[in-house]
């Protein structure tokens, strides 16, 4: 949660009340459960290829971020992408897929 969503929600409430970021953290996880989008490692496409898939997948990913991503899946099998709503991880998971890589998320 951004600073500005944190205050806009500390605004709404009564004069002289005050929510702890770590409640609302803990609210906005229970309503959104995070998942792991899990990108594996192929013998079929490049490394930069893989990068700059991540990269367009990914909004906002930076590129050290995805050559480490790709680093780790090439070197270990597979390495999280990013952790997010299943939704979301839903829709990075199709982007993934869509560029010939293999992806799944499942619960963190």
């Amino acid at each position: 949660m951004s600073k500005d969503q944190l205050a806009s929600a500390q605004s709404t409430l009564p004069p002289g009340a005050q929510v702890e970021p770590e409640k609302i953290i803990r609210q906005h996880t229970k309503l959104l459960p995070p998942y792991k989008v899990i990108l594996y490692d192929d013998d079929v496409n490049e490394m930069y290829y893989v990068v700059s898939a991540l990269l367009h997948a990914v909004n906002n990913l930076s590129v050290q971020e995805a050559e480490q991503i790709m680093l780790t899946a090439h070197l270990t099998g597979n390495a999280i992408v990013v952790v997010c709503p299943r939704e979301l991880a839903e829709y990075y998971q199709e982007r993934l897929l869509s560029y010939g890589l293999t992806a799944t998320i499942e619960p963190e």
